[in-house]
């Protein structure tokens, strides 16, 4: 039931991290894909490491928070593989940590527009499309900081919060045509964004991972298995569901 042979996906911000680690699991359950990243150069190795692994995909140059490139990667979608069953909406960007006074609003302009008007836009047109054909499977990238509050990340905290009641609202409104649509809320990752992190605020990054009780930052491989499975016949009675894949923080 965890097979997506015959499937259509499409990952934004494929060309890194858990973007990367999805669109790879996406193609190795039989999935052929669109990897969609504003780095060209990333993308180009994910669809260099699909196709090692004999996997089918193409890329587009896709910035998620403007409409016209959002909906010239769907469009790109549906004219190379007919459809688009699998959307994994996961560009984002983690912006400039501050106390909430101390944030500039070119900063919370910057994450609103990725994070949040980003997730927003792939749904406005990937849903259209899922209509059309009769169906499909959305999963959105949210955060555990989206469920509780994090301190020097408050904007960050904002987006992802407002990405999980996009995805319960969204989910509630299709749920009867045949749209699923749910959420996942990593915990730390180790993934490019958080090494520079480390690099950047190293006190920081040590204290999140020290609150894992897990005691260790997860895997981007094992986010991508939570979304492989939201996207599959197995979950097929789960929508608008935010789905902790944290190490245990939240509890």
């Amino acid at each position: 039931m965890n097979s997506l042979d015959g499937k259509i996906a499409f990952v934004t911000g494929g060309g890194s991290g858990i973007g990367r680690a999805t669109a790879l699991a996406f193609a190795g359950r039989g999935a052929k894909l669109v990897v969609a990243d504003v780095d060209f150069d990333g993308g180009q190795e994910t669809l260099r490491l699909i196709e090692l692994s004999g996997g089918e995909a193409v890329f587009v140059s896709c910035d998620v928070g403007e409409a016209a490139s959002v909906e010239a990667a769907i469009d790109r979608c549906v004219e190379v593989f007919g459809r688009l069953d699998c959307a994994f909406n996961n560009a984002g960007i983690l912006g400039d940590m501050s106390l909430t006074a101390d944030c500039t609003e070119e900063n919370f302009d910057r994450i609103m527009r990725v994070n949040l008007k980003g997730v927003w836009l792939s749904m406005k047109y990937e849903i259209p499309q899922m209509l059309r054909q009769g169906g499909g499977v959305i999963v959105n990238a949210a955060s555990n900081a989206g469920m509780t509050g994090t301190p020097e990340l408050a904007v960050y905290s904002a987006t992802k919060g407002g990405v999980v009641q996009l995805t319960r609202s969204a989910a509630l409104e299709y749920a009867r045509s045949n749209i699923r649509i749910n959420a996942v809320c990593p915990g730390l990752i180790s993934t490019p964004m958080v090494a520079q992190q480390a690099v950047d605020y190293p006190d920081a990054v040590a204290n999140f991972t020290e609150l894992e009780p897990i005691g260790r930052m997860g895997r981007p491989e094992e986010i991508a298995e939570a979304v492989v499975w939201l996207c599959s016949d197995a979950a097929s009675f789960v929508t608008g569901h935010p789905m902790a894949v944290d190490g245990g923080i939240l509890a």
